[in-house]
């Protein structure tokens, strides 16, 4: 006899799975989007170097608010996400980011590009901690991985296809400032839409809560540790691709054009878009040291550019840092994903790319000084012997503490 009612299942059960896998990717278009933000001014740095007559340690510190935003965002962001649900964390987000866009747009003192960048860093922050973690909650139990790459991808997609939308303007477009930005407006209005649909909160409210530093439970201090030691190297090699590259471009191999440098910052991070979708059903383990490998090998890149005045070779070296970030972020956001609980798992984030993040700002901002006082050359090839050691550090450490899995 056919059993009708179990038949009957099976449709509904795969109706549910298409359900739920569109749900993921919808979600993560506020990630997307977002992102497109945070990077649109790269191959505009040139430009308002020129104009307003700013040095490039100051060019760091214009880049370093960003991260400065996004740092004490997190110190709370992930926290209030957990306790009150994504929505009502991601509006705030987003009005940042639209508040950037028009002080971008606007700019013509390094004040406004510093507070511009700085409600940036708020609105990423937000993202990071928030944003992920409602991508990895619509994937519901059973497509956690799944969903801790869409949010992994969503972030380098979308930090790639914005400074390459604003190279093409800049190189094409006569008012190109404020084409740039008011396009990001658009794309930001789509990211609203899509916060509309989310639910107002996926977990209960815990009794006795207050606001602290983000923390983890101890059992996934070792998790997140390893997910730091891979990921900081690798975001940290393209944060200096990002505010440095385009001075190095155009001073040291004299390539002047805003596309090229636009263009250098897309194929880094879609290059950590592809290798995530390569090798997403790699073992974390692997992950983490073809992530560090990615990273050293970026370095040496970027001292053979130097030494060569090549840019073809800074280009390989920002493929292999986007390579390096994309390798450590998915492996670091897959070990949150599996071991961290479902009520943590943004404050999570957040602790993830605090420790990415804060190397990231430091070690280009001690760069751009040392540029200032010495050369552009000398400058980078010590950035490249800095990172590449901890690069290699990073790989130890992975290699003894982490089984593979």
């Amino acid at each position: 006899m056919i059993d009708h009612a179990k038949n009957a299942e099976i449709p509904q059960a795969s109706e549910d799975s298409r359900v739920s896998t569109r749900r993921i990717w919808i979600t993560a278009w506020i990630v997307t989007a977002v992102f497109m933000l945070s990077n649109s001014a790269t191959p505009l740095y040139v430009e308002w170097q020129t104009v307003m007559g700013f040095s490039n340690g100051t060019l760091t510190v214009i880049f370093a608010a960003y991260i400065l935003g996004l740092l004490g965002t997190l110190l709370a962001a992930g926290q209030l996400s957990d306790r009150f649900g994504r929505k009502a964390v991601l509006y705030p987000g987003l009005l940042a980011a639209v508040a950037a866009c028009v002080l971008f747009a606007s700019a013509d003192s390094v004040g406004m590009l510093l507070a511009a960048r700085l409600l940036t860093g708020i609105a990423v922050g937000v993202i990071v901690s928030a944003g992920m973690a409602a991508v990895v909650d619509a994937g519901g139990h059973s497509k956690k991985q799944l969903a801790s790459l869409a949010a992994s991808v969503a972030m380098v997609l979308g930090a790639g296809l914005g400074p390459l939308l604003a190279g093409m303007m800049a190189q094409f477009v006569a008012h190109h400032v404020v084409t740039v930005f008011t396009t990001q407006l658009i794309i930001l209005a789509t990211a609203f839409m899509v916060a509309a649909r989310l639910p107002s909160r996926q977990h209960p409210a815990r009794e006795g809560w207050k606001l602290r530093f983000p923390i983890v439970p101890k059992q996934n201090r070792l998790h997140l540790a390893l997910g730091i030691s891979a990921f900081a190297p690798g975001i940290t090699s393209t944060s200096f691709v990002l505010s440095l590259g385009p001075s190095l471009l155009s001073k040291l191999l004299h390539v002047t054009s805003p596309l090229v440098a636009g263009g250098t910052a897309c194929i880094m991070f879609l290059a950590a878009t592809g290798i995530q979708f390569a090798v997403k059903r790699l073992p974390v383990r692997s992950l983490f040291l073809l992530g560090s490998a990615a990273t050293l090998l970026s370095m040496i890149c970027l001292v053979a550019a130097v030494i060569e005045s090549a840019p073809v070779l800074l280009v390989i070296a920002a493929v292999f840092a986007g390579a390096g970030q994309g390798l450590g972020q998915l492996g670091g956001l897959t070990l949150i994903s599996l071991h961290v609980p479902a009520h943590r798992r943004a404050e999570a984030n957040a602790v993830l790319n605090i420790g990415g993040y804060v190397p990231a700002a430091l070690l280009p901002i001690g760069t751009g000084f040392v540029i200032d006082m010495t050369s552009i050359s000398l400058g980078a090839s010590l950035f490249a012997a800095v990172l590449a050691a901890v690069s290699v550090a990073g790989a130890v450490f992975v290699r003894v503490k982490l089984h593979q899995r």
